[in-house]
């Protein structure tokens, strides 16, 4: 992994901390915008990681719903 892409994750893993300690979902456009003013390439490197993570838990939330509801269906049934 080069620098770019270790610096990019470093960055979106604790920007999606914050984010989830100020209740702050747009906090990543705050900051890409910081990091565009200095570095084209970090800021795109920085935004596909942190909508790659966005993606990924609301991935994550809407399968954990689908499988709660099959469970509870299945209950319901027996």
């Amino acid at each position: 992994m080069g620098t770019l892409d270790r610096l990019a994750e470093e960055l979106g893993a604790d920007v999606m901390k914050a984010m989830d300690e100020t209740g702050d979902d747009r906090l990543f456009m705050e900051i890409a915008g910081v990091i565009g003013a200095a570095s084209q390439t970090l800021e795109e490197a920085f935004l596909t990681d942190v909508r790659v993570r966005l993606a990924e838990r609301k991935a994550r939330q809407h399968l954990i719903q689908r499988v709660k509801a099959h469970r509870a269906a299945k209950k319901q049934a027996e």
